[in-house]
């Protein structure tokens, strides 16, 4: 069976940085700020913005559509 991480718990630390809970107990923070690039992200860089976020789908997605794949943050949480 292959593992598919859910984020389950998200809080913002600062800035563009959230600390991330996974269906496993894996924990991390994580700095999304270098993949705020392209039309999607764009509203995201307004911090406030991106202070909107919240689970979906077992990831953490905006009110615009905009969200990351969780295997992507599952990784980036990991190499904290």
């Amino acid at each position: 069976m292959v593992f598919l991480p859910h984020v389950i718990h998200a809080k913002h630390e600062e800035d563009f940085r959230i600390h991330l809970t996974f269906n496993d107990g894996t924990e991390g923070s994580v700095d999304f700020e270098s993949w705020l690039m392209g039309p999607v992200f764009e509203p995201l860089k307004d911090k406030l913005y991106f202070q909107k976020f919240f689970l979906d789908g077992g990831t953490v997605a905006w009110p615009n559509g905009a969200d990351i794949a969780p295997e992507t943050l599952y990784d980036a949480a990991r190499a904290t």
